[in-house]
């Protein structure tokens, strides 16, 4: 026998659903923009100018979209209720947090351009 959800928990369901199916293309587009950064950045020291740890942030940052990525994935192809709740929150929390490593990273790339 199913339970049937209130209606308020049914939208919640829907919105969590299309939150997951927002953050699984976004962050697996953003992978292959840090792994353009750092091709970008090892052609700039190959012509002698000095990178310093921007790809190392990019580096690490791909991997956090590459979390973001898979956790929303299985989030939406999952039907436990409280799994899918918590691989939610894992691509919330990654998603946004690769997004503010990859602000510092154009700030240290920016920086150290410039200098």
């Amino acid at each position: 026998m199913q339970r049937r959800l209130a209606p308020s928990s049914r939208a919640r369901e829907a919105l969590d659903a299309r939150i997951c199916r927002l953050i699984c293309p976004i962050a697996a587009a953003m992978v292959g923009v840090c792994l353009t950064g750092i091709g970008l950045l090892h052609v700039t020291l190959a012509i002698g100018r000095k990178a310093g740890f921007a790809d190392d942030l990019l580096a690490i940052d791909s991997l956090l979209f590459l979390v973001a990525t898979l956790s929303s994935y299985v989030a939406v192809r999952r039907l436990e209720h409280r799994r899918v709740h918590t691989l939610e929150r894992i691509a919330d929390a990654t998603f946004m947090t690769a997004m503010l490593l990859l602000t510092v990273a154009c700030f240290v790339i920016t920086y150290a351009l410039n200098s």
